[in-house]
């Protein structure tokens, strides 16, 4: 019998039974699991094995029962080409969120740059290098400048800055050679004392690569003025010796001539070369170069 029509049959016998008592409704998983045992019930008879009475059922009745879906095959709930396909749209999104993210930051960086290097700090200047040539801002384009704003009679702050200043630029050309090279500049804020010789004899004591430089009263006053650096001379003593108070800071400058950042006191060489190699990856991203 086909199991179809027997369980259409045995639903009719059960709700056409009149000893049937507190009749409560059944699930339909519920009534289905009772009619395909009953079927299989209907179905068994008895196999004498080695004197062992064994019921069983012919296999052609279990063929009939319904199957369960197959998954892996495309017929479940979602499908390795369906997987593959939701996964390779969100990576698409992904990778362009972090596209979009970055052209965003070069876009502040670029503001920023803009911002601090033309409007706030930094600028042109024409001052006297420590040989005795005519050294203006100019000059130094195409080139990555750190600078330093000091006096030749400081005795100990700047010094200790330069020093500081020197190692870095030394190991950025050695441990960084890939790395375009950076020039150290010396600009003093004691014009009346540092002269062209005073100022050639300082920078010899630090490193053949730094450059010094000076001017009139009136051009250090320009720069400093441009730079953002404060300084002011202290009363002279008996001997006509006098301290110079000004801003301890060392600026990065770009090829450009733009002021990108700068460092304190408190950074270490270290600090300032990470910093630095930073900014340099940064300014190639932005221009398209290649150093490598």
């Amino acid at each position: 019998m086909n199991p179809t029509v027997f369980s259409c049959k045995l639903i009719h016998r059960i709700y056409s039974s009149s000893k049937l008592v507190n009749f409560k409704p059944i699930s339909y998983l519920t009534l289905r699991s009772y009619v395909s045992n009953t079927f299989l019930l209907s179905k068994t008879s008895l196999t004498n094995i080695n004197g062992i009475s064994v019921k069983s059922i012919p296999i052609r009745y279990v063929h009939d029962l319904p199957k369960k879906k197959e998954w892996g095959k495309g017929k479940g709930p979602i499908s390795w080409k369906t997987l593959f396909i939701t996964l390779g749209i969100g990576g698409i999104f992904l990778v362009g969120m972090q596209y979009v993210k970055k052209e965003k930051q070069m876009a502040i960086d670029k503001q920023r740059r803009r911002e601090l290097g033309k409007a706030a700090i930094g600028g042109r200047f024409d001052l006297i290098d420590h040989t005795g040539q005519p050294k203006s801002s100019e000059d130094f384009f195409g080139n990555w400048l750190l600078i330093y704003f000091g006096f030749t009679h400081c005795p100990d702050i700047c010094p200790e800055e330069i020093e500081k200043m020197i190692t870095v630029v030394d190991e950025l050309n050695k441990t960084k050679p890939k790395l375009p090279n950076i020039i150290p500049l010396f600009i003093t804020v004691d014009p009346e004392r540092d002269s062209v010789e005073a100022v050639a004899k300082y920078v010899k004591e630090f490193s053949p690569n730094l450059i010094g430089l000076t001017g009139s009263k009136e051009k250090i006053h320009e720069v400093t003025k441009a730079f953002r650096v404060y300084y002011s001379a202290g009363p002279k003593d008996v001997d006509d010796d006098y301290i110079v108070d000004h801003t301890i800071i060392t600026y990065l400058v770009d090829p450009e001539g733009q002021f990108i950042d700068y460092y304190g006191q408190t950074k270490t060489a270290e600090q300032v070369v990470n910093a630095i190699t930073i900014q340099m990856l940064k300014y190639k991203s932005a221009h398209n170069q290649s150093w490598f």
